[in-house]
């Protein structure tokens, strides 16, 4: 088997010197045969003639050699590519329908799945990355969850020395947003904080330098920092000298330590990092550190996980969650570090695996009963062919082989689709919104492009394949090949399925859209026309001091008023529309006397309300007067009054025994991401108290505040043109050395928020078009091959006395039948598919009379301009058919 095996490899590598020889060959005994019987006497012209007659024929002798070596087969597929893609070039609206619509499935396909390979088959940039993990815990009880844990100090030491399987690191939660100055250069960069061991876990070794220790990774420790690649490159230019020298990050000198290598990633992917010194007190108090660790050789994760609910469970945390969840166990355990960074966007994007599926299945039903069409015009062309001798296997094969062809270039013209579709895919997506840096066309990519075009080839090539089976040589010869009842009747019933999953993806698309339009449309609260906003970091150690806090925000704030056409200048911790910081209070009036609660708390500068143009419903704003010295004093919101004070007026009541509410302002729309209260939408009105920033006094607190949130500086204008660039002077006139991290409008801050919706709305929405598309296309072309192939019978009838507007009805009736088939069937699967979409839907019922009827709507006015083709009919003479009758 073997050596005919590496003889025929030989072969097909020399075959066309092998063709060449064999013609040489032949021609060499023709002539010695020519030259023998001229020499007998026979004239020159007679003995040609008569030795290519003993030969039997050059093609047939070269076939006969052919096959000897083994090529039979390879050149009779060779001759059935050519006429197959002879066929296709002499009908290019076929083969161009086709492939554009091959493209379109297949590119949307390619995009989608480019995604699922960067975010759940990819593996992570890391040794052994099936041995990095995280911290989940299993809730089991009346409020069962499965979620990714963060721990508190505490229980970071006893991961630390109580769980010998794994080697363990933790870090902060999220980057900052921090300022840097090396050298005489101040620029404003991510920082991530993690601690020793952390990029041992990760096996990242830096290319120049070490990473942290145990001694810098203390409380009060030495202040060292690592860079990025990319940092290292921009503010010391990659000079290895850079080791050793101080940086001022965060206003404290750092020594660098180390330079990471190019193109290293992380789970935070900080620009630098820093030592993040965990301990039980301040940030330790609460779940505040995110751990990641790494299975040592030898034990098993089964063997670690059990470990980790031996050293947990005898935590503060865990002795607090078994007092207040009676009856309820809790239970640790390791994740993938994959798994869990993709945790969040898993049911989002198998959902558009879902949908471009469904799109996949749209383009193989147009296809086959496109190419159902065109088998049924060929079937005297196959009716000759069996005349003729050709068995019914090589006419289904060289069906096959177009169907290949088409599915090849289409595959090829789909990948381009694919790679421009996922440019504007990333391109739509928000900075850091994926947790991978990149995602690429790869190996595996272009293996399933290859195998979708090779699926979608079998699974529209079936029908048109088994219908040269039904080609009957005797009825068929002197056969007019019209379409037949049973033709129809399939292609409509593709057409119907076709409808009928468009029908899912529209109404799915439609409840996206109507939650999206009420979240966007949710009463702000205050007036976000003309209002600008930058914000700074103030993790920064000058500013841990209340009187340099209050002073940076007083002088820059007078150079801001200063600016023409601002009309009021103001600095809150956070804005509507984002998320704002939780902290807890202690009620001192009403029925809840003494009950501890947590809130969203926001400090403020006088103006804050009027520059927003917030509406005070009671009492009264912030002043100058509210200084250090001053009675301390907060506003409530309109939603804290009536939760904890229900219909009495809450001004001049206590918090916290001696902080006086002074006034209630209306509600302000936030970001429900802290998820003060569960199971709320992306954007809601939450209890929230505002504090004068004059009177937030401990240091201990602004540091940790300023390294979770970045304060904004709010401007009101009438005219925005410039004043971007004076709200930066202005700052720099205060501390030349602030670096602002960006300008926003208010809109800019609800489009962040809403992100994640507005995604999946646009991707949706694309897709559904897309079937969309397809089905009219579906439609159209049922509608007028109908019109084409019974232009006689249709004449006929007209001759007979139809008229043109019944015989429109009658031909159009099938579009539209198959349609109205495919919306009834539809909307039978929205039943079981749109309950699924209840965890994204607010404000809106997964059966929402509006958008049924948009969708229904939209599908009748799609499939009445699809069967325009019967407009034909009024071109149709019925003189002309009986003559040619």
């Amino acid at each position: 088997m073997f050596p005919r095996l590496r003889a025929l490899v030989r072969a097909l590598m020399a075959r066309r010197a092998f063709e060449a020889g064999l013609t040489e060959e032949l021609r060499f005994h023709i002539e010695q045969y020519t030259e023998d019987l001229v020499r007998s006497g026979v004239s020159p012209e007679e003995a040609r003639r008569r030795a290519r007659m003993e030969l039997g024929g050059i093609n047939t002798v070269k076939e006969e050699c052919r096959e000897a070596r083994g090529l039979g087969g390879f050149d009779a597929l060779e001759r059935e590519c050519r006429y197959a893609a002879r066929q296709l070039w002499r009908n290019p609206g076929f083969t161009g329908t086709v492939v554009l619509t091959l493209a379109l499935a297949i590119g949307a396909n390619s995009a989608i799945f480019s995604l699922v390979n960067a975010l759940l088959l990819n593996e992570l940039p890391y040794t052994h990355p099936e041995r990095i993990g995280t911290l989940y815990a299993r809730t089991s009880g009346p409020q069962s969850s499965d979620t990714r844990r963060t721990i508190d100090g505490e229980q970071w030491e006893r991961l630390r020395e109580d769980v010998p399987a794994l080697l363990t690191a933790v870090s902060a939660m999220r980057t900052s947003g921090a300022n840097v100055r090396a050298g005489s250069v101040v620029q404003y960069v991510r920082a991530g904080r993690v601690s020793a061991q952390y990029f041992d876990v990760l096996v990242l070794h830096p290319v120049i330098g070490r990473t942290f220790s145990e001694d810098e990774d203390r409380p009060q420790g030495p202040r060292t920092a690592i860079l990025g690649y990319a940092l290292w490159q921009s503010a010391f230019g990659g000079n290895p000298n850079a080791l050793g020298q101080a940086v001022l990050l965060k206003g404290e000198p750092h020594t660098i330590i180390g330079v990471l290598p190019e193109g290293a990633t992380t789970p935070l992917n900080a620009d630098v990092y820093t030592a993040l010194q965990p301990g039980r007190e301040g940030e330790g108090q609460a779940a505040n550190f995110v751990a990641i660790m790494r299975l040592r050789d030898g034990p098993t994760w089964q063997q670690a996980d059990a470990e980790l609910n031996q050293a947990l469970s005898g935590t503060a945390r865990a002795r607090r969650f078994a007092s207040t969840n009676s009856g309820a166990q809790l239970t640790y355990y390791a994740v993938a570090l994959q798994k869990a960074a993709t945790d969040t966007l898993r049911p989002q994007v198998l959902a558009l695996v879902l949908a471009a599926g469904f799109i996949l299945l749209i383009a193989c039903a147009n296809i086959a009963g496109l190419t159902l069409v065109r088998m049924l015009r060929r079937t005297s062309e196959v009716t000759i062919r069996l005349a003729l001798g050709a068995s019914r296997w090589q006419i289904q094969r060289q069906m096959w082989i177009e169907h290949l062809l088409l599915a090849c270039v289409g595959g090829a013209v789909g990948l381009g689709v694919g790679f421009l579709a996922l440019r504007g895919l990333l391109q739509l997506l928000p900075e850091h919104f994926l947790p991978v840096a990149t995602v690429p066309l790869d190996s595996r990519v272009l293996g399933f492009t290859l195998s979708l075009s090779l699926l979608t080839c079998i699974l529209s090539g079936v029908l048109p394949v088994v219908a040269t089976k039904n080609v009957d040589l005797r009825s068929s010869v002197g056969g007019r090949g019209v379409i037949g009842g049973a033709s129809v009747r399939l292609r409509q019933l593709l057409i119907a399925g076709e409808v009928a999953l468009t029908v899912v993806l529209l109404a799915a698309t439609g409840l996206l859209i109507r939650t999206l339009i009420g979240l966007q449309t949710i009463p702000p609260g205050f007036n976000p026309t003309g209002v600008i906003t930058a914000k700074a970091s103030l993790d920064d150690i000058r500013y841990h001091d209340p009187a340099a806090f209050r002073k940076l925000l007083t002088e820059s704030l007078t150079a801001m008023r200063e600016i023409p056409g601002v009309q009021g200048a103001a600095v809150g911790l956070t804005l509507p529309y984002e998320r704002a910081l939780l902290n807890a209070v202690t009620l001192s009036a009403g029925k809840e006397a003494g009950q501890q609660v947590t809130t969203n708390q926001v400090y403020v500068t006088p103006q804050y309300f009027e520059t927003l143009q917030i509406p005070v419903l009671a009492g009264r704003t912030f002043s100058d007067a509210d200084s250090p010295d001053a009675q301390p004093v907060v506003i409530v919101n309109q939603t804290f009054a009536r939760k904890f004070f229900h219909q009495e007026n809450p001004v001049g009541r206590y918090l916290n025994k001696n902080v006086r509410i002074v006034g209630v302002v209306a509600d302000t729309v936030l970001s429900s991401e802290a998820r003060l209260n569960a199971g709320t939408a992306p954007l809601t009105r939450e209890e929230t108290i505002y504090l004068p920033a004059a009177q937030v006094v401990d240091a201990k607190l602004l540091s940790l505040v300023h390294g979770f949130f970045q304060p904004s500086w709010i401007v009101r204008t009438a005219s925005p043109m410039g004043v971007p660039a004076q709200m930066q002077r202005a700052l720099a006139s205060a501390d030349p050395q602030l670096p602002v991290s960006g300008f926003y409008y208010v809109k800019d801050l609800m489009a962040a928020t809403l992100a994640t919706q507005r995604i999946g709305v646009a991707l949706l929405a694309a897709i559904s078009s897309l079937a969309l598309l397809l089905s009219a296309v579906g439609i159209f072309a049922l509608v007028a091959n109908i019109v084409a192939q019974r232009t006689r019978e249709i004449g006929i009838r007209m001759a007979l006395g139809s008229t043109i507007r019944k015989t429109m009805i009658q031909v159009g009736r099938t579009g539209v039948g198959a349609s109205a088939m495919g919306l009834a069937l539809g909307l039978i699967l929205c039943v079981g598919v749109l309950p699924a979409m209840r965890s994204v839907l607010y404000g809106v019922g997964v059966y929402d009379a509006p958008t049924m009827l948009a969708v229904v709507l939209t599908l009748c006015a799609v499939t009445l301009l699809a069967t325009t083709p019967i407009l034909r009919v009024a071109h149709i003479d019925p003189a002309q058919t009986l003559r040619e009758e």
